[in-house]
């Protein structure tokens, strides 16, 4: 075993010696190599921690959300139709809810309004953190909107939401009852959705079911099936910035292309040399595996790395717009590190692996041949 280890090392000394004497052609194929598996390992990174912070953040939402359609459309929830609900096992809660958006012709953006039962007093109300920078506003200060009715309302910022919770809170107001009923001209009695919390987290699909068959008229949106949505949306734009970014991809497959298709001169001549003065067949290919292994390794971990820096401390910067979406008030909020062991070993076996491989090919058929027919090649 340490004379196995020993003969190890030493081919590693002189395959590291070897990529030396090539120093300009070693450092370009390093810097191509680290470039593409930066590029794939930053998308890859950046999308399953997107859709990580997604689950977290549902994983607060009501199991399901009862909404009234009137031709097909959302409409109010009447006032009779809650007592239409029938009282199903396994329900413990349904609290009705009241959301709208508004349009901010100041901003050009839309506001989510929602009313709570701990909001603020009356005339008073609290803004997300992105809303707050938009519209240059600190707790105490007066903000006023024009409804859809043209009536002007004025509120008094009661505060700020944590940063915390930025990414759902970004464009939130939050206000009373009665303030959003007189804002929007909201009937009373009537409710936007109605969030239903179950027992038993495995019985949710079945109470589901039984609310959709006693009413008809009714949409019944499920948690994990908005968690399936987020994932399917955070998948299509992981896929068009690798569409976008294909000619990387492309020029990856080139440069294992030029490996497997041949050898240089220099190095057919260094292989027939090696071969004549008593090398073995399979203490070359050895060797050459050995490069092939550090020089995809290098490149793997110095991409992967710079990946990681690059989401994680800079918040994925090159492709932020495009994977977490386009909107006008941009929330600010910093993905917590999540690795996937799984991700890491593809992304490991479709960069590394097919390199190292298309390294053995030529050699071995330079390695078979004769050495003085190699050095005269």
């Amino acid at each position: 075993m340490r004379t196995w280890l020993n003969r190890q090392r030493l081919l590693i000394e002189y395959t590291v010696a070897a990529l030396g004497r090539r120093r300009a052609r070693s450092l370009g194929l390093l810097l191509t190599y680290t470039a593409v598996v930066f590029v794939l390992a930053s998308v890859m990174l950046f999308t399953h921690a997107l859709r990580q912070e997604a689950a977290r953040v549902l994983a607060h939402s009501p199991e399901v959300v009862l909404q009234h359609l009137v031709a097909g459309r959302h409409a109010l929830i009447p006032a009779d139709y809650l007592e239409r609900i029938p009282r199903q096992r396994g329900v413990r809660e349904m609290t009705p809810r009241l959301w709208g958006y508004f349009y901010d012709p100041v901003v050009q953006a839309n506001y989510t309004f929602m009313a709570t039962a701990d909001a603020p007093p009356p005339g008073h109300i609290l803004i997300g953190p992105a809303m707050a920078r938009a519209r240059g506003v600190a707790p105490g200060n007066l903000i006023a909107w024009r409804a859809y009715d043209g009536a002007v309302h004025t509120f008094t910022v009661a505060g700020i939401l944590d940063a915390h919770s930025e990414l759902m809170s970004a464009d939130l107001v939050l206000l009373g009852e009665d303030d959003f009923r007189g804002f929007f001209n909201y009937p009373e009695g009537q409710y936007t959705d109605i969030a239903i919390a179950v027992r038993n987290p495995r019985e949710v699909r079945n109470v589901a079911t039984r609310l959709s068959e006693a009413l008809p008229d009714a949409r019944l949106i499920l948690r994990d099936e908005v968690l399936r949505t987020y994932a399917a949306l955070f998948d299509w734009r992981q896929g068009i910035v690798l569409a976008i970014l294909s000619g990387a991809l492309l020029a990856f497959a080139l440069l294992a292309w030029d490996k497997a298709s041949g050898l240089a001169a220099e190095e057919r001549r260094e292989i027939g040399i090696l071969k004549a003065i008593g090398w073995e067949t399979g203490d070359v290919l050895r060797m050459k595996f050995w490069e092939g292994a550090l020089l995809s390794g290098t490149a793997f971990l110095s991409g992967y790395v710079l990946a990681h820096v690059h989401v994680f401390h800079l918040h994925g910067a090159l492709f932020r717009p495009v994977l977490q979406g386009w909107a006008v008030l941009y929330p600010r909020f910093a993905l917590p590190p999540e690795i996937d062991p799984l991700q890491v070993l593809t992304l490991a076996l479709l960069t590394v692996l097919p390199y190292t491989v298309a390294v053995l090919v030529p050699c071995w058929r330079a390695a078979t041949t004769d050495p003085d027919a190699v050095m005269r090649s």
